[in-house]
């Protein structure tokens, strides 16, 4: 039994977690390196926000939202 903990040690220690090991080491030499990913998800978030924004326009330009307060009982 304790061959199977010290597998699933090995694996998340020197396995899955080495990329995020290789991250920190970076961070030393270079902070904008090391955060590109966050950078890279920072961007499709702002697009995405973007895109849905307009989309709610074209929606409401077409009075094809419905606003209507009374949809649920307890609103009413």
């Amino acid at each position: 039994m304790r061959a199977f903990f010290e597998g699933i040690d090995y694996l998340f220690v020197h396995i899955l977690f080495a990329p995020l090991d290789f991250i920190r080491a970076l961070e030393l030499e270079n902070w904008w390196v090391a955060n590109i990913i966050t950078w890279i998800f920072i961007l499709i978030c702002c697009g995405a926000t973007w895109y849905w924004i307009q989309q709610l326009k074209i929606f409401k330009a077409n009075h094809e939202d419905d606003q209507d307060t009374t949809a649920h009982s307890f609103l009413s």
